[in-house]
Order: structure tokens, then C-alpha cells, then sequence
């Protein structure tokens, strides 16, 4: 008797993906896709199945909502199992057609035009198609059709729209464009008539000349000179958000790239108030009350560039041969011991102090000469530009501070010169004056929107707080940076719940005491109290129970992989690409990543990213500069320290790109792909997290111990020696 044996399983090709082809207008074809046949050939085969002549007309595309794109060559390993593809016409055969419809003059033929550039429109954000249509020379072509003002209306809007497109690849450079295109983009911002496709016609134009400004060498003069504030501050009237968005975002470039010279004179217009309040109302405070994540971008790139023009000052040394500044010093003595003949007092009677003493009653450090205070840099001569505007605009306050000071002991008063240095400095670090816009912070202050000289006033209010800080820890000059870190504690929490103006900052750090301070650091200090003690047994303590909290903060990083996080997007040169996103989520097993392109509000489920990876299939993950993206990413230190990429098993497979948001974000995804891959937890967020839980725990067990007033001594106590004799015993009657 013999026995059959069982037959083996073929082996499965990872190579072969079983797909769906559709095509307009007839039946589906499924289909085996392999990886290593050229497209063309697959092509071939898929145009003799549905009886279709020159198949080199076709091409394929992917057909999901976020990515159309021509499958290629170097995407074609995007293409998964249960992937639906489409047949349509090649790039090359759309560009064909497109520009054969633009090269026609007919009238008769403007329909026709209008809708050929409507299709460009729709295809140029395919790269693929791009380099098609700019080989064909389509690019010159829309150039001068736009040049010579041959299109209008909708063929205008479409051929504007179709040029951002193009250009947004990066392929051709933006010196290419002359002075007759630029001015003809300009006049189209210029023009406030209102037409049905003027919205879309202003968006594009706008976004051109932002790109000019940013990307071309020598062309910012001939932006400047043709498109005027005026017309950009109306556009931000403009009820259109991406409008108001575009003229932002053109206002900002301006202002990045002008001189020394014109960018004061850009940020006087800015601080006008007129001009604050168009922002105010028409883009904060609107009826909706929300501002968009790129919006709000925009105003604090315009926030921190305004506050940027104090760096000058605010590094500027006092120069002992500077007349003016040693004027403004003398005003500020002056204001202060002076007043009162001003109001009516009688001169005769006050017998005028030295000036040394009444420097001193100032606060300066040097009182013989108090221009050696403002030698030091940061703040240099930006405190006493803070100290003057005080004396000047708020005369009542400035008497109050310096005289209440003056009439307190030595030991006890607040020296106004000194707090007034240190306060600035204070100030310059909270705001990160002289530090260039981040590209993804989106945290803009109302506050400076409302006022011509927001950081003066900023100082007005906050000299008084820390006066009144002063007095309230009944400090001395030996607690001078004690009561600075209080008074930083008391601004940056105050900031931080975004007041709408002075009178509401005033109002929220009257609330924040020195008392209300200490409290909530009480309560901070408790919650992540570390333990610090290496007694003997707390340490073999901490070992013991250090794996078990291991695996919590692992757990707790795999949890929130698996609810997704939306990512800006980067090219592969480490450049941000506006108004871009995507969403990466982990699959509940922990096996697979799903990602897909998305907007800057909605959050994915996993069913609707159309990408995978496979865990098994990463290779490792690279950090900062090491990112493959990052290494052309030159002067953008806080974007390169928040990358990371997973560079993969295959060759052929594309790596994925990451640049988080922030800093616990990274350290959360790097903390959770470390995690799957098998290796340590390294991130600062992990090692604080460990020791806040480890501390926690090691306290909860150690609570019964407290409760009676039990010391864990560092070491155990020795045994006692033996007793001399062992009788002895005990009555219990």
C-alpha cells in the first residue's frame, strides 16, 4: 500500500499583487500586477483587453480620493493588494491635446480653451504630467498668454491657477519670469472691481508674487514697487479667507526679504492702527471666531518679525559719547524728583538732590554713572527705550513705583533701573525676540494687535506686576531672581490664556499672586514630585517595579500611534509644502501603519488611509540631520530637530518622511516606532515619564510607612551583638 503525498503549496510571489483596472465606459479587469514587468508591457496588455489601438496613449493612475497621480516607475511599489487602478490618456497625450487647444487664436474656439486650461488646472498637481507639459514647452506658453493679457475671466483664473501648479513642483526656477509678466500678475491684485472669478484670479495672484518674493534672486524690487500696502491691507478686508490668508502671507515675505530700512518702514504701516484694526475684525474677531491653522501661522510669522526690529536695540550697547541716550536719562530723573514743580509746587522750597543720590533712589546699579547699565546685551538700549516710553505715556505709575521705593529701606526696595534691565531681558527671552519665524508655530498673541507699541506697553504693565510682586514676598535685594522667576511664571502664564487686550492682561495677573503662584507651583512640585532619595531598599524598590512602568509608557506610546497624528508635509529636500498634510495611524495589532494624505481639520479613520507599511518591513529609523530630507534643510534648526524617517528592507519601496509638530509629538512616535522595532526608549519625554510614574509608585507603596512616621534609613541597621546571657523573659500578668 503506498501513500500519496500531499501536494505543496505554491509559493506565493511577493512580487505579484492582485489588482482591479477601470476605464471610463467599460468592465472592470482584474488583474495580477507584477512588480517586475514594465508598465508599458502591463499597459499593453490592458489596452488588448478592452480592444484599444496605441496603447502608448495610456498610462495608468491610482483612483483614490487623495491620490490620482500617474502610476510610475518610482511609485509603482505604492500599488498594494485590492488596489484599484484607472486607464486614461498619458501625460503626454493630454498635454498634446491641451496645448494644441491653447495654440488655436479662434474666438470661436474660447469655450474650448477655457475648458482645455481647466483640465491643466486639474492636472498639473500630478508631477508626472508637470514634466510633461513643461518639456512640451506648455510653461512658456501660459507665461505669455498671461503676459499679453489674452486671457479673462474664467480662461484667466485656470491659467493662473494652472501656473501655481506647475511652478509648485520646483522644476523650473522663478528668475525665469520678466517684468511684464510680474506687472501683469500685480495689476490683477491692484484691481479692486468685482467679478465672478476675481477670487480665484486674486488667490493665484497673490500666491505668484509670494512665491517671486521667496524664491527669486533679484526680482523682490520689481513685487515691491508694483503692488502697493494699500491694496494688500484691502485685501484683507476681503471676506475670502484665502484671500486675506494669500495678502498675509505676500506682506510677510515682503517684510522677511526687505532691507533694514524698508522693513521699519513696512512694520510702522503694520502697527498703524488702521491697519490693526482690518486684522482685528476682519480676520480675528470674526463672527466664526475660528482662525485657521495657516492663518494663524501667518500672524504670528507677522508678530515675530515686528518684534524682530527690537533686536537692533536690544543688542546695541550704550555708547558713553551719546548725548541723546544720556538726555533720556536725565528726563527719566528728571520726571521722577522734578514733577511737582511742573504741578504747581514751589521750586524754592525743594532743595534738588545730587544726581548720584537720586540715581540711586532710581535703582541703577552704577549710580555715579548709570550709562554702564545699559552696557550689557541683551537688553542694551532697548531698556531704556522701555524706561523712557514709561516715564513719558504713563507718568502717574512711574512716579508711584520709583517714589514707593525710594521711601523703603535699603534692604527692601525694588530698584526700578535694575528691574527694569532685568525685566526687558526677561521680556526679549519669553517672546524670542531676534530669533527667526519657526515654520509650523501657530501661536499668535491678540494682545499685540491691539496697541501701536505692544512690547512697550507690555513692559508698562509688567514693571508694575513686578513691583507689586516685590512687595508682596517682602523680598529683599538677595531674592532679586527669586521674585524674576515668579514674575516670568505670573507673564507667561497670563500670555498663555490668550487676552484679548491690555485691560484683560492687567485683569488676568491681578488674579496670578505671588500666593496663587506658589500654590499652583505646590501642585505642580506634588504631581511630579521625584523621589531622590538612594536609600538601599528604595533603590532595589525602583528596579523591582522599573520593567512593570516600562511597559505602561510603551503601552501608552502604542495607544496614541494607534489614534493617528497629522503631520505638515516636506518635500524630499526638507522644504514645508503650505496648507499640506497627512494622517499616519497603527493598526490595533501593532503590525501595520496606515497613512494618507488629508486637511488640516479632519482626522482619518484608519478605513480611509489608503497606504500601509508594514512593520516588519522597516528597516530603521533615522533622526534629525540623518533624515534623508534634512540634508539639503539648511538654517532651519528647529525643523531638523523634530524630523525623523523609516528607511525600509526594499530597495524599491519609498521611505516615509516626518517632521512632528512639536516636541512631544516626535518624542512620542520615535518613543513608539523604537517600541515595535525592539529597541530602548530614549526620549527625554520617556525618561520624564518613567521617573513621574516611578515616583508615584514608589509613594503608594510607600504610604502605610508614612502614615506612622516611619524613616527608611539610607542603609540598613546593623545587627545588635548577641546578649551576654539568654535569661530573661517576659510576665504578662
Amino acid at each position: 500500500m503506498s501513500l500519496n503525498k500531499p501536494e505543496k503549496m505554491p509559493s506565493l510571489d511577493a512580487n505579484v499583487v492582485k489588482i482591479a483596472v477601470e476605464m471610463e465606459s467599460e468592465n472592470p479587469q482584474l488583474k495580477e500586477f507584477n512588480q517586475k514587468i514594465p508598465l508599458t508591457n502591463i499597459i499593453q496588455d490592458l489596452c488588448s483587453g478592452w480592444d484599444l489601438t496605441d496603447p502608448e496613449q495610456y498610462a495608468l493612475k491610482f483612483s483614490e480620493k487623495t491620490n490620482q497621480n500617474y502610476v510610475t516607475e518610482k511609485n509603482r511599489n505604492e500599488i498594494k493588494n485590492g488596489s484599484v487602478l484607472r486607464l486614461a490618456f498619458s501625460p503626454s497625450k493630454i498635454a498634446y491635446d491641451i496645448l494644441q487647444t491653447l495654440h488655436s487664436e479662434s474666438s470661436d474656439d474660447k469655450n474650448e480653451r477655457t475648458s482645455a486650461l481647466q483640465k491643466l488646472a486639474e492636472c498639473s498637481t500630478d508631477i508626472t504630467f508637470a514634466l510633461e507639459f513643461i518639456n512640451k514647452q506648455g510653461l512658456a506658453l501660459i507665461i505669455s498668454l498671461i503676459e499679453r493679457g489674452k486671457c479673462q475671466g474664467a480662461m484667466l483664473a485656470n491659467a493662473l491657477a494652472s501656473f501655481v501648479e506647475l511652478m509648485d513642483h520646483g522644476i523650473v526656477s522663478w528668475d525665469i519670469l520678466e517684468t511684464p509678466f510680474i506687472n501683469m500678475v500685480a495689476s490683477y491684485v491692484n484691481n479692486q472691481t468685482s467679478r465672478p472669478q476675481e477670487a480665484k484670479v486674486v488667490q493665484s495672484s497673490l500666491s505668484i508674487l509670494e512665491s517671486i518674493v521667496l524664491n527669486s534672486s533679484a526680482k523682490y524690487g520689481q513685487v515691491e514697487k508694483e503692488v502697493g500696502f494699500p491694496n494688500l491691507v484691502l485685501r484683507l478686508e476681503n471676506q475670502n479667507p484665502i484671500i486675506q490668508q494669500n495678502a498675509l502671507s505676500l506682506i510677510n515675505a515682503l517684510f522677511l526679504k526687505a532691507d533694514p530700512a524698508k522693513r521699519k518702514i513696512i512694520a510702522s504701516t503694520l502697527c498703524t492702527k488702521q491697519v490693526r484694526n482690518v486684522i482685528l475684525q476682519n480676520i480675528i474677531q470674526t463672527s466664526s471666531g475660528e482662525v485657521g491653522s495657516e492663518m494663524a501661522h501667518q500672524l504670528y510669522v507677522m508678530q515675530t518679525l515686528c518684534f524682530g526690529l527690537l533686536e537692533e536695540r536690544m543688542n546695541t550697547k550704550m555708547d558713553p559719547q551719546d548725548q541723546d541716550a544720556h538726555e533720556k536719562i536725565k528726563e527719566l530723573r528728571k520726571i521722577a524728583f522734578e514733577l511737582d514743580t511742573i504741578s504747581g509746587g514751589d521750586a524754592s522750597r525743594r532743595q534738588l538732590s545730587p544726581f548720584t543720590k537720586d540715581y540711586k533712589k532710581l535703582g541703577f546699579k552704577y549710580d555715579i554713572n548709570p550709562a554702564l547699565d545699559f552696557t550689557e546685551t541683551p537688553p542694551g538700549m532697548l531698556a531704556l527705550d522701555c524706561m523712557v516710553y514709561f516715564a513719558r505715556n504713563h507718568v502717574d505709575a512711574y512716579t508711584k513705583v520709583v517714589l514707593e521705593n525710594s521711601c523703603r529701606a535699603d534692604e527692601h526696595e525694588c530698584p526700578f533701573g535694575r528691574s527694569s534691565v532685568e525685566l526687558v531681558r526677561l521680556l526679549c527671552n519669553i517672546l524670542r525676540i531676534g530669533e527667526l519665524p519657526s515654520e509650523q508655530t501657530t501661536t499668535y498673541h491678540q494682545i499685540f494687535f491691539s496697541h501701536d507699541h505692544p512690547f512697550h506697553e507690555l513692559y508698562c504693565v509688567c514693571i508694575v506686576l513686578l513691583n507689586k510682586t516685590w512687595k508682596e514676598m517682602r523680598a529683599t535685594t538677595e531674592d532679586f531672581v527669586k521674585v524674576l522667576s515668579v514674575v516670568r511664571e505670573q507673564i507667561t502664564r497670563a500670555l498663555g490664556s490668550q487676552p484679548a487686550n491690555l485691560e484683560k492682561l492687567r485683569q488676568k495677573l491681578s488674579t496670578l499672586t505671588y500666593s496663587e503662584i506658589t500654590n499652583l507651583w505646590q501642585q505642580e512640585r506634588t504631581s511630579r514630585e521625584q523621589w531622590e532619595s538612594h536609600a538601599r531598599p528604595i533603590v532595589q524598590l525602583k528596579e523591582l517595579v522599573t520593567p512593570e512602568i516600562v511597559q505602561l509608557i510603551k503601552k501608552q506610546r502604542l495607544n496614541y500611534m494607534v489614534d493617528g497624528t497629522r503631520f505638515t508635509k516636506y518635500s524630499q529636500r526638507g522644504q514645508r509644502v503650505k496648507d499640506k498634510f497627512w494622517f499616519v495611524r497603527l493598526s490595533q495589532n501593532h503590525k501595520v501603519l496606515h497613512y494618507g494624505d488629508c486637511d488640516d481639520k479632519s482626522v482619518p479613520t484608519i478605513e480611509e488611509l489608503p497606504n500601509k507599511l508594514g512593520v516588519v518591513d522597516i528597516k530603521a529609523l533615522l533622526t534629525g540631520k540623518d533624515c534623508p530630507h534634512m540634508k539639503d534643510a539648511k538654517g532651519r534648526k528647529s525643523t531638523h530637530q523634530l524630523a525623523f524617517s523609516l528607511t525600509l528592507d526594499s530597495v524599491e519601496m519609498t521611505p516615509l518622511y516626518f517632521v512632528a509638530p512639536d516636541e512631544m509629538v516626535y518624542d512620542y512616535w520615535v518613543d513608539g516606532i523604537n517600541a515595535l522595532l525592539g529597541n530602548k526608549m530614549t526620549s527625554k519625554e520617556a525618561e520624564n515619564d518613567l521617573e513621574t510614574l516611578l515616583s508615584m509608585e514608589i509613594k503608594l507603596r510607600l504610604l502605610d510607612a508614612e502614615g506612622v512616621g516611619v524613616d527608611i534609613p539610607q542603609d540598613p541597621p546593623p545587627v545588635p551583638a548577641d546578649p551576654p546571657n539568654y535569661e530573661f523573659c517576659y510576665d504578662f500578668k
